[in-house]
This record gives structure tokens, sequence and C-alpha cells, in this order.
């Protein structure tokens, strides 16, 4: 039995994808007045995130991410509710000012190497189909939000029943990714 929250979306099942899915909508937490997101396609890499700077769900150790590509993502219903959380963050989160629920996270930056690609929180969706999360990121990093190291061993092993590989950094297609984009933009591939 599951003595702490992973996150809500997953922890009693992971719902599979359901393969015909093309998309849906995010909206904020608000009562009424919800900042809506059109997401226009499948998402990717979805994963649960431990590090400090996600949005995640009140009581969860973990936020859920995945990435689609920005022109995918559009502000459909109250763009003026949102602001960017930290504008010095190399990802600019955009949350809801009214509820605090991250919408989408983009980048500016074109020399990086997710540039192109937004982070969206699909538990935001009432769209049923999304891709299920497939690993666990940076989940030493929980602990810098508060909790016990000495729960780690039982959160991993938690992470591992549901199939989701705890990584302490992305996962390994991700950070070969990362290292892909570098070598070429430092010329060492081409």
């Amino acid at each position: 039995m599951i003595q702490f929250s992973l996150h809500p979306a997953i922890d009693h099942c992971i719902k599979p994808a359901d393969p015909s899915f093309a998309g849906g909508t995010l909206q904020c937490l608000c009562p009424d007045n919800k900042v809506e997101v059109r997401v226009s396609s499948q998402t990717a890499h979805n994963h649960l995130c431990g590090c400090s700077k996600c949005w995640k769900p009140e009581g969860a150790l973990f936020s859920q991410v995945a990435v689609v590509s920005r022109d995918k993502v559009t502000v459909t219903a109250h763009p003026e509710k949102l602001a960017v959380v930290d504008s010095g963050a190399t990802i600019k989160r955009y949350a809801c000012k009214g509820c605090g629920a991250y919408m989408y996270g983009r980048i500016d930056n074109e020399n990086h190497p997710f540039f192109g690609l937004d982070f969206v929180h699909t538990e935001l969706s009432p769209d049923g189909g999304w891709s299920p999360p497939e690993f666990a990121a940076f989940v030493s990093s929980i602990i810098e939000s508060g909790t016990d190291p000495g729960n780690m061993a039982s959160i991993r092993r938690s992470l591992r029943e549901k199939g989701l590989e705890p990584y302490d950094c992305l996962s390994p297609a991700l950070m070969d990714a990362i290292a892909t984009h570098v070598a070429k933009a430092s010329g060492v591939l081409h």
C-alpha cells in the first residue's frame, strides 16, 4: 500500500495511451474562468520529475511532465491569467496567477537541445488517452523539497514497481539527445 503520493495520476494505476489520441485541452484548477491550453498532438517522453522547479499537485512527491512540439501548443482561454514563474530559468514556466497551476513551459534559447519543445502537465486535462509516464527523472531532488532521505529506497522501489525507472538525471534517450545536440553544435558530429 502506498504511504505517500508519487503523483495522484499514477498512484493507483498508470493508464495506457490511446493509439488514436491526437491531443486535448489542459485546464487550470480555478473553479471558473479557467486558463485553457490546446495541445494538438500526442505528447512524448512523459515522466515524473522530482526537481524543485516543476509544479506538483498538492501532496505529490513528483510532477508529471511531457513534451510536445511548441507549434502544437495554443492558449485558447484566459491568456491574461498567465505569468512566467521565473524569467531567469531556462524553461519559462507559464502558470495561472489564480490557482498557481503550471500550464506549459517553453525554452526560448534556440541553442538549447530542447528548443522547439514545450513541457506540459497532462494531468490538467479532462481528456483521456495521453501518453503515460515512462520513467522518473531527478529523483534525488525530492530531498531538496523536504522528503526524508531515509524514504528514498522505498520511493525508488515504488517507482520500479510501477515500471518507472528512477534516474537522477533524464532518461538515457534524452541524455543521448542532449549529447548529440552538443556534439553537432561543436562540430564533433555532422
